[in-house]
């Protein structure tokens, strides 16, 4: 499988990116361009699994996030000896696995871009704020009339 060249200004997002344990950061990722792989149910049922079974096996956590049918939002801290781009492509690589396997299909492109952007949350910012702008995505895309009729995203807080 080749991989998918870098867009124009992605090396750029990963210019001053440092892993700092406990640091919570607001990753966003997409999937390539012109595609909504998530957009369809088993798709993004087997993605979101992914994301849990993924971090079950990390000490890393996920305090919240959405699968959109073309990108994903989180809302990570990072364990001792982890790497933020380790595990962001984790989340991907094991989503990317889970939505081929659910859709029986052994050798395709790829998914996600590969690079991502991420925010560091500063200490004065309102945690449960960025969770909240988080899961609303869909509300904000038009995709649903209310929250709880979204069924791709999680918040520890519920």
């Amino acid at each position: 499988m080749g991989a998918v060249p870098p867009r124009p200004g992605s090396r750029a997002l990963r210019r001053g990116r440092v892993s700092i344990t406990g640091q919570l950061y607001h990753v966003t990722s997409r999937a390539l361009p012109d595609t909504s792989p998530f957009g369809n149910f088993d798709n993004a049922r087997a993605a979101c699994a992914a994301f849990h079974r993924v971090q079950r096996q990390s000490a890393d956590q996920v305090h919240a996030w959405v699968l959109m049918p073309d990108h994903a939002h989180w809302l990570i801290s990072l364990g001792p000896a982890s790497s933020l781009s380790g595990f962001v492509g984790a989340l991907k690589r094991e989503s990317a696995r889970a939505v081929r396997k659910a859709a029986c299909t052994e050798i395709g492109r790829p998914l996600w871009m590969s690079s991502f952007h991420d925010r560091a949350l500063r200490d004065t910012d309102d945690v449960l704020a960025v969770a909240r702008y988080i899961v609303a995505n869909p509300l904000r895309a038009g995709l649903v009339k209310r929250l709880g009729d979204y069924p791709f995203w999680n918040a520890l807080w519920v």
